[in-house]
């Protein structure tokens, strides 16, 4: 049995980080995963991930020693992209596994990350592609428009698709003992509800699920074991429920809006018995 960690969405709270580092050095989970959402937009004029991250996962390796875990982590479209090269010298330090469109291994199961979601009214576009078409949802902001920490090429912002990235990264293979780690979570699931009750743009009403269409239709083809989810803090407050079962699938949010520290515990292999606790 493998004894995980799922945590998202923590929006470099110092004092979320450290009920994290502190459940890792009690429970020595043998994998933690990072689902995005993991930066400040401003950390007291100093870098984030150089200053507070990076000497504390040192800290924490040492005092673990042959218990560190792996962990495995993506950024969130809260994140700025002109950062990745810092999480990347984290991997780079044997801190971490940056997987954002990459599989790994672990043990005889396979890991994927994704860290893209769809257009939100949200104007940092650096983690944002269109769905499955280059529709977007009414008050939202197109990958086209918006602003970019990054370049990136005008064939990528006008075309581009989760859709197509998704088939892309998992080609032909078999995914029945893989894991997901996702940023945005599956349209029309427990996972993808949003406070948007009432909104109305141009006199019509706003769509209250705002999760992946290119996601959902993913899993419902591919049917991985387990996939992990962040993003719509309100979600599971308001569908009452964090998790949600496509499937096979077992498919988890870690998204939180309270002040407390949510963290998704499960195994690989008894997914069913998955729990989450708030700290």
């Amino acid at each position: 049995m493998l004894n995980c960690f799922f945590v998202s969405d923590v929006h470099g709270s110092t004092e979320l980080y450290k009920k994290l580092f502190d459940e890792i050095f009690a429970e020595k989970p043998q994998a933690v995963f990072l689902g995005g959402d993991l930066l400040p937009h401003h950390y007291n004029n100093k870098n984030f991930i150089l200053d507070f991250l990076q000497p504390n996962l040192q800290s924490l390796k040492i005092r673990l020693e042959i218990h560190y875990p792996n962990i495995f982590l993506i950024l969130g479209n809260d994140d700025a992209r002109i950062e990745e090269p810092l999480i990347q010298e984290l991997e780079k330090q044997s801190l971490i596994e940056y997987i954002h469109f990459r599989k790994t291994n672990f043990l005889e199961y396979d890991i994927y990350g994704y860290a893209f979601t769809p257009p939100s009214p949200f104007l940092l576009k650096d983690w944002e592609k269109y769905d499955v078409s280059r529709f977007v949802d009414p008050g939202s902001i197109s990958p086209e428009e918006g602003k970019r920490t990054i370049d990136v090429s005008i064939h990528e912002k006008k075309y581009s698709t989760i859709k197509d990235d998704l088939d892309a990264l998992t080609i032909d293979e078999d995914l029945s003992k893989s894991i997901f780690l996702f940023h945005g979570p599956p349209y029309q699931t427990n996972l993808d509800r949003a406070a948007l009750d009432g909104k109305l743009i141009d006199h019509a009403p706003v769509d209250t699920h705002v999760g992946s269409v290119a996601i959902k239709r993913f899993i419902e083809k591919k049917q991985p074991l387990i996939t992990l989810h962040g993003h719509i803090h309100e979600s599971a407050r308001i569908s009452g429920s964090w998790k949600d079962k496509i499937g096979r699938t077992y498919c988890f949010s870690a998204a939180h809006d309270g002040s407390e520290l949510a963290i998704v515990k499960f195994e690989f292999s008894n997914p069913e018995n998955t729990e989450r606790i708030l700290l």
